[in-house]
């Protein structure tokens, strides 16, 4: 099968489109043949040798796919050869086929285009765990989303308006900060030129943000701070800003305040079929009634994984970034 290696750490050109041998099924797996993989900041920096994979994980860069069942490995009796499935990854998404946990597949939502259903599983999984199974965010309470134009930002949106919560978001354009409001953002940032703190204070009466969605990490750390409410939880899931920076725990303490770091891939499998497992009760359905749907903005070769990589690198995309195998 041809899959997208990383022979050594660089730019875009380091992925390379390699004959590799195809995997089996094993124990309580499922292989997928692979229509469409989804392009996430993880590949990224893997590819730059920022993010090694965990252990026993493929080399071969993706954590999301979709496509239809090729095998069952033993003990699997919950989907059958030929069905429509999405799936979320350790690594070797970039491939024609994959072997993962079947506690990580999710039958394809109705009414959802197969190629798009691979801009689903990593980002919905990212913002249930984090927003809603660690945050706990409420109907009416606000979230603040950092690169609200983002695959898992557009998510975020969606998800916490159709709960009844309230969003505020980042972007760094105006184009992109339109989108996010037509999704239904309710307070608008342009990073570049204006203050988060002082425009969410302003948009929701001073109230601060309940939950706050970052993936910069140092570079933004005290300022969320800042902009908690009362009792407010900060979720960091990146470190595009840095990994240290100072923090006033006098502030946090004042405002009974939580700061939370958490990753997805490198969780334990049981934690990784649970999470599955309420996105299959509480978001799937929200996707079948169309009050969610996956926002893909571009689709490339899989031979092209370079160029994917290129435009996610440029910061122009508003959604997600696919790569298809045929």
């Amino acid at each position: 099968m041809r899959a997208i290696t990383i022979p050594d750490s660089g730019g875009p050109d380091a992925l390379v489109p390699t004959d590799v041998p195809t995997p089996a099924a094993g124990r309580g797996e499922v292989l997928i043949e692979v229509v469409a993989a989804g392009v996430n900041r993880a590949d990224v920096m893997q590819r730059r040798g920022l993010y090694d994979p965990p252990p026993g994980a493929s080399s071969y860069p993706g954590l999301e796919v979709s496509g239809r069942v090729a095998a069952l490995g033993e003990g699997v009796d919950s989907f059958a050869v030929g069905d429509e499935v999405c799936a979320l990854l350790e690594g070797g998404g970039y491939a024609e086929e994959v072997a993962v946990p079947v506690g990580q597949v999710l039958p394809k939502p109705a009414d959802v285009d197969l190629v798009d259903a691979a801009g689903l599983p990593e980002v919905v999984c990212t913002v249930w765990s984090n927003v809603f199974m660690t945050a706990n965010i409420q109907p009416g309470q606000w979230l603040l989303v950092h690169g609200g134009s983002s695959g898992i930002g557009t998510m975020a949106i969606q998800l916490a308006k159709a709960v009844g919560a309230h969003v505020a978001v980042t972007a760094g354009t105006a184009e992109k900060l339109d989108f996010c409001r037509d999704l239904g953002a309710d307070i608008l940032v342009n990073y570049r030129d204006e203050d988060f703190v002082e425009k969410l204070r302003e948009g929701n009466h001073d109230h601060g943000a309940d939950v706050i969605l970052d993936n910069i990490g140092a570079k933004y750390l005290s300022r969320n701070v800042d902009a908690l409410a009362i009792n407010g939880r900060l979720v960091t899931i990146g470190l595009q800003g840095g990994r240290r920076a100072e923090l006033d725990l006098g502030t946090l303490l004042a405002k009974r305040a939580a700061v939370i770091a958490t990753t997805l891939r490198s969780r334990p499998a049981a934690e990784k079929a649970a999470i599955v497992a309420a996105v299959r009760e509480h978001v799937w359905p929200l996707i079948e009634a169309g009050v969610v749907r996956p926002v893909i903005h571009s689709r490339h070769a899989l031979d092209r994984a370079a160029d994917a990589h290129r435009e996610m690198e440029a910061s122009t995309h508003m959604g997600k970034i696919l790569l298809l195998t045929a």
